[in-house]
């Protein structure tokens, strides 16, 4: 009787340890070293694609997930390393190209374009405002960041 209680303690222990490693796997999220920005929001794209080094920023600019990665309730970004990482456009939906800057604040809030042009460029121009000679080099511009045009 003991002998059979202590393999099935045994067999619970590695299961229980199984499933704890694969807990702990989950928390930790793989991102390809470059993502293609290209949001299929829009059937037809005035600019070509934007490629976005992630690894690059993550680990030689050191910049933590939740400088992009958000999730905000009552005005706090409540995202954090482990949370599931949606594209942008699955909340910044409102489609339009031209004349975004005259939506209303909260549709602008939802404005992709706005979003993606607010968090990148806006870091980017940050980060020159700040140390010119280090970062003066850092793409601001249409044609810097989407390198080939959509044609």
């Amino acid at each position: 009787m003991a002998k059979r209680f202590l393999t099935v303690l045994a067999v619970a222990v590695l299961m229980c340890s199984v499933a704890l490693l694969g807990l702990s796997g989950a928390a930790e999220q793989k991102a390809p070293d470059v993502i293609q920005l290209q949001a299929k929001l829009w059937k037809e794209h005035t600019k070509g694609p934007v490629e976005f080094h992630h690894k690059k920023h993550q680990d030689e600019y050191k910049i933590k997930c939740d400088q992009c990665h958000h999730d905000y309730k009552d005005g706090k970004n409540t995202w954090k390393e482990g949370d599931e990482v949606k594209k942008c456009m699955d909340c910044h939906n409102e489609p339009t190209i031209k004349g975004e800057k005259k939506l209303s604040p909260d549709k602008q809030k939802l404005n992709l374009k706005l979003a993606y042009h607010e968090n990148c460029q806006g870091c980017h121009k940050e980060l020159k405002k700040k140390d010119k000679a280090k970062y003066g080099k850092i793409p601001t511009t249409c044609i810097k960041c989407h390198t080939k045009s959509k044609k």
